[in-house]
């Protein structure tokens, strides 16, 4: 008995050692909006198993405010920039994207200021994080065993860099993978990868004039894509670490790649060792809905209800788009929950209700649920995926577009026009996806892949961050190409090689065969002369 008296404290001061022992410090630059949502996920795991997590984000930050009310460390650090700057950046990128019926002055006006303001973004966001000693200073004290972060945040890889810490990036696949295939090297044959999706009939199934198109567009996005990053970040990038450096030098040191998607979503593609597929990791089972929004749910009988939202930056809409969208709903017999802080449509119908904010996911999840009307965010998605509701996709810009393509060619989805659609077609659309049994068996078969999985995808998110935290970084699992030229890359080097020795094999073999050839003729020449 005095043994075990002895020994049970021991054992127990064991235990808690070897937990603190496998505690580390993470460092997080999160992104905006949504992209944090995502990745608040991943930080609350982590936070949950002990590790210590310190948000760094700016003044300017729409996240900023939403950060100071959380229970994690958060350091700010200032820069020249007001929020409204960020906001007014980020509507502007929208407004580039969505001006469908402006002149091309107007576009090429849109444009202007997006970069303008982006270059100014980047400029005051990197300088303000890196060339500040205080800050750097602190942080390099702190001791973090990882950074985890949102490319959004800008300059994060290149802090990364400065403080000598392994690094963990939060992604969602790109427009012609130009982040994973030009910075992290991930193959993406043209052949059956398509580049981008806002043309839907680019698919992994493509004929001879779609692998053209879809080469060319690869190309095209090569070329913007550099040029962007040599005026934008390249520069910055070589002023602030003194050397030559580039933003995909950086950016592809990355140990591990975490990707918001996964094979219910994806087409099948080749992907790198250190690319781990986590789509979904925010998705859980529906929670019961507040009373009210419940009472108005059980009210539909059953029809059911519709989900409705255009995700959280798009908080108005014309008077006109308004009043289109609200007289279609007003046509099916399904009620229909509506996210939507802007005026009040004149055709609003009793079966819609319009709310500043919904619980997306509960609502998602609830039995009476028959449809989502979604502008195509991944994370709206993937909860759609989760809980086996077909969607009316309504893209607006930026990777809408494509993540919708991937659900129309899966069979789980309609993909409408914003710009272009009218009453109609929303009404048709709706009533195709509820009452064509084909989209709700497409999305629960999706729904089923998606759970048949040998770990959760928050588990595996979070299973990796730890792995680069205990091994000091996932270099084993970084292919070489990325210390490879262009030319070694695409083995031009090797190929001119052989061609030059064919050459010269071919060039040695004819002219042996002008000597031979000659010197018979001139053999026959004299034997004819002699006789």
């Amino acid at each position: 008995m005095n043994i075990c008296r002895f020994f049970l404290p021991l054992v127990v001061l064991l235990l808690n050692g070897c937990e603190i022992s496998l505690s580390g410090k993470v460092l997080v630059l999160p992104g905006e909006y949504s992209h944090w949502l995502n990745m608040r996920t991943i930080v609350e795991e982590l936070v949950d198993r002990n590790h210590s997590v310190t948000i760094l984000t700016h003044t300017a930050s729409p996240t900023g405010k939403q950060l100071q009310k959380e229970h994690f460390k958060y350091m700010v650090f200032k820069v020249n920039m007001e929020e409204e700057d960020i906001q007014n950046l980020w509507q502007n990128f929208i407004a580039a994207w969505m001006s469908e019926n402006a002149t091309g002055f107007e576009k090429m006006s849109l444009f202007w200021n997006m970069m303008s303001g982006f270059t100014s973004y980047v400029e005051n966001v990197c300088y303000g994080m890196l060339i500040n000693e205080k800050l750097m200073t602190s942080l390099r004290e702190s001791h973090f065993d990882v950074i985890f972060y949102d490319p959004m945040m800008v300059c994060s890889d290149l802090l990364a860099e400065a403080l000598g810490l392994p690094q963990v990036i939060s992604l969602r696949l790109t427009f012609a993978y130009n982040f994973e295939r030009l910075c992290g090297q991930i193959p993406a044959p043209p052949s059956y990868v398509p580049a981008v999706a806002v043309h839907e009939h680019l698919t992994d199934h493509m004929n001879f004039l779609e692998r053209l198109e879809n080469l060319l567009l690869y190309i095209a996005h090569t070329a913007m894509f550099k040029l962007q990053v040599k005026f934008t970040f390249d520069k910055h990038y070589t002023n602030i670490l003194g050397k030559p450096t580039t933003f995909c030098d950086t950016m592809g040191k990355a140990d591990i790649w975490l990707i918001r998607t996964y094979w219910d979503f994806e087409y099948p593609r080749p992907f790198l060792p250190n690319f781990k597929f986590v789509g979904g990791l925010h998705c859980k089972p529906a929670k019961p809905l507040p009373k009210e929004m419940e009472e108005f749910v059980q009210s539909s009988g059953d029809d059911g209800i519709v989900v409705f939202s255009l995700g959280s930056m798009m908080n108005n809409l014309t008077k006109e788009r308004a009043n289109t969208i609200a007289s279609a709903l007003g046509q099916i017999p399904q009620k229909v929950l509506w996210r939507y802080p802007g005026e009040k449509p004149d055709t609003l119908a009793p079966n819609t209700r319009l709310y500043d904010w919904i619980p997306q996911n509960d609502l998602l999840g609830h039995p009476k649920t028959k449809a989502f009307i979604t502008h195509g965010g991944t994370n709206g998605l993937y909860e759609a995926i989760y809980h086996g509701v077909p969607m009316v996709g309504i893209p607006l810009f930026a990777d809408q577009p494509d993540n919708l393509n991937h659900m129309k060619t899966k069979g789980a989805a309609v993909m409408l026009d914003f710009h272009k659609m009218e009453s109609k077609d929303l009404k048709e659309a709706v009533t195709n996806v509820i009452n064509n049994q084909s989209y709700k068996e497409s999305i629960m078969r999706l729904s089923r892949i998606h759970h048949d999985q040998p770990m959760k995808p928050l588990d595996q998110a979070v299973f990796w961050i730890e792995f680069v935290m205990r091994n000091k970084g996932a270099k084993h699992l970084r292919v070489e190409a990325h210390n490879l030229t262009w030319y070694q890359y695409h083995c031009l080097d090797v190929a001119a090689f052989l061609l030059s020795i064919t050459a010269v094999v071919m060039f040695i073999f004819v002219k042996t065969c002008s000597w031979v050839i000659c010197k018979c003729l001139r053999r026959t020449t004299t034997k004819n002369k002699k006789d």
